[in-house]
């Protein structure tokens, strides 16, 4: 029997099967026990250390409790918590990303993608690097800076020199006043010399979804191909790290397996993270299982309802106080209006899930990945989150100035967010209104900016800032960051 270590480097014992089901029986025993909730709230809630906030995150047997709590006045608190930390940490700003998929070749038997080798429903494609270059200009046009490539495995159609060059080809597209800043990754679980490429062509985020940490499940799930290898695709991170990378994004497909055992599984993988390589994830992606050509999600017998989903989001914000958390286009407008308060901080807008569905008048479906719930246009998507307090962020700032892994983390502690982040903030959303914003959402963003640029504290940042916007709004001058 494996013996749980989250410093070791083997599957088995830093997602340890017996301490997850040791620490679910221990929430169930505790779920009403208030004393302890109460410590544990406690804990969790951020303090103030002169210019500084502190917040010590929960261990994953602490929020285990907190999920199993059925008490309403503590769940309640717990949402009050998560809310204040996502203030704390992120302030008001949601960063907005899209997804671009470039190949649904696939050589894995993944029963709940359709992107599955048996497939024979779905249309295969995969982009050339002209038609690279299209989708990019549809996404630039759009507004996008920032996006998440993905891929199939397949060692033929989708080996990494074609990653890399797709890569290069996205940052190499320059339209009007369009730049993509910043590209993430989420494809198959690889080698430390093929996550030395990826660095080397300036990645940023590094995602790979765990999809369930459940060996057994996991298995049964992914009955053939490269991705049945449990130990091999638990242990990328730690691959991915030691290839340069230290900005790496986890996540389940809640829905797979019961969720509290995915619960304590992806929080044990975010302290191997921190034990190991000093930094936990940039990023916790919470995904549901949706529909999709070849896939019924009522297959699947572990589905959440979305009061459960808004409480796993809270508790992931507790638990991993300083992570990013995504939420995409799976989604409908209501469930993500309700889960920003909660703690998400990412979120795609416009999205299209289709190999080459960018540049189709009408969103095409024949090579979708999942069914997208929320398809409002990414203009309306930043509307959205302007009326409801939200400041949405273009900055990829961070990333190009290096301050990743512990780097970033350190600025996000010591409170230098509001002289930073939030400026940052400010101008790549006067470069979105000034050059893609309908009339509508330029004059409720303007005056967001106006009210949202007096919360810097530093008084020469805030001059800069008003410079740079200004320079923004009358000149083709764009970039600026702190």
């Amino acid at each position: 029997m494996a013996i749980y270590d989250p410093k070791s480097l083997k599957a088995e014992e830093f997602i340890n099967n017996e301490e997850i089901l040791a620490t679910l029986e221990y929430a169930e025993q505790n779920k009403n026990n208030e004393e302890l909730i109460d410590a544990i709230l406690e804990k969790a809630r951020p303090k103030k250390n002169g210019n500084s906030t502190v917040c010590a995150g929960l261990t994953h047997r602490e929020a285990s409790v907190l999920l199993a709590c059925e008490i309403p006045e503590k769940i309640e608190k717990i949402y009050e918590i998560a809310e204040e930390i996502k203030l704390a940490f992120y302030g008001n700003r949601i960063v907005i990303f899209a997804p671009l998929y470039l190949s649904n070749y696939c050589v894995n038997g993944c029963v709940y993608c359709p992107y599955h080798l048996k497939n024979k429903h779905i249309a295969r494609k995969k982009l050339t690097q002209e038609e690279v270059k299209a989708e990019v200009i549809a996404l630039q046009d759009m507004g996008h800076k920032r996006l998440a490539i993905e891929a199939g495995e397949d060692p033929v159609n989708n080996p990494i020199e074609y990653i890399i060059e797709c890569i290069n080809t996205i940052y190499s597209v320059h339209h009007k006043n369009g730049d993509i800043r910043r590209v993430n990754v989420n494809i198959a679980a690889t080698t430390v010399e093929n996550y030395r490429k990826l660095k080397e062509a300036g990645i940023g985020t590094y995602i790979l979804f765990q999809e369930t940490y459940h060996k057994d499940s996991y298995l049964k799930l992914h009955p053939t191909g490269p991705k049945h290898d449990y130990n091999y695709h638990t242990e990328a991170m730690d691959r991915a790290m030691e290839g340069g990378i230290d900005d790496v994004g986890l996540g389940v497909l809640f829905g797979l397996e019961l969720y509290k055992y995915e619960f304590a599984g992806l929080l044990m993988h975010a302290e191997h993270l921190e034990a190991v390589h000093g930094v936990g994830p940039h990023t916790i992606s919470v995904p549901r299982i949706k529909k999709a050509d070849d896939i019924d999600p009522t297959a699947f017998d572990n589905s959440i309802s979305d009061e459960m989903f808004a409480k796993i989001t809270a508790c992931i914000r507790l638990a991993v106080p300083y992570t990013g958390i995504i939420i995409s286009t799976r989604e409908t407008e209501a469930t993500r209006t309700k889960l920003l308060r909660l703690g998400v901080s990412q979120v795609s807008g416009g999205s299209r899930t289709s190999v080459g569905g960018y540049t189709q008048d009408e969103r095409p479906h024949d090579t979708e990945q999942f069914d997208v719930s929320d398809q409002r246009t990414l203009d309306e998507v930043v509307a959205w989150l302007m009326e409801n307090g939200h400041i949405p962020s273009f900055c990829t700032a961070c990333y190009r100035e290096g301050r990743t892994g512990d780097r970033f983390m350190a600025l996000c502690k010591n409170g230098q967010i509001i002289n930073c982040c939030h400026p940052n903030a400010l101008m790549t959303l006067t470069e979105y209104l000034t050059d893609y914003a309908s009339d509508r959402t330029k004059e409720i963003g303007f005056k967001m900016i106006e009210k949202e640029i007096e919360k810097v504290t530093s008084e020469k940042v805030k001059a800069i800032a008003k410079k740079n916007i200004e320079d923004i709004k009358n000149s083709n001058r764009r970039d600026f960051r702190f």
